[in-house]
């Protein structure tokens, strides 16, 4: 029975990793070992960079929804405590768009705040 060598699949295979290593510096596009590296070690990145992605604009979105309750008298902490107190069911997103484009809204949203907690 004839041997099997396999070179168009390893071809393939390490094809698919230089094509993923493209506009690399240096050997790193260039030489399958040191790609298969930096493939390796950018995957981790992007990996670990979307998990970031989602606390990084939570932190952006309660900054802007603080810095809106600061105008209004308030401070964040007791903001969301009386936003919960009160039924208002919105999500900090939404919240720090209100807080940017629309302050009188913001500000009618602390009143109620307020008023849930006395």
């Amino acid at each position: 029975m004839a041997r099997i060598k396999g070179a168009l699949m390893t071809r393939k295979r390490r094809n698919k990793t230089l094509k993923l290593a493209k506009g690399y510096y240096g050997s790193k596009s260039k030489l399958f070992k040191t790609a298969k590296q930096a493939v390796m070690k950018s995957g981790n990145y992007a990996y670990i960079g979307r998990k970031q992605k989602k606390r990084d604009f939570r932190r952006l979105w309660i900054a802007r929804i603080s810095a809106g309750c600061k105008a209004n008298g308030m401070n964040y902490s007791t903001f969301m405590n009386g936003l919960k107190k009160a039924g208002v069911t919105l999500n900090r997103k939404m919240l720090s768009e209100i807080a940017i484009a629309d302050p009188a809204a913001f500000t009618s949203l602390t009143e109620q705040a307020k008023a849930a907690l006395k």
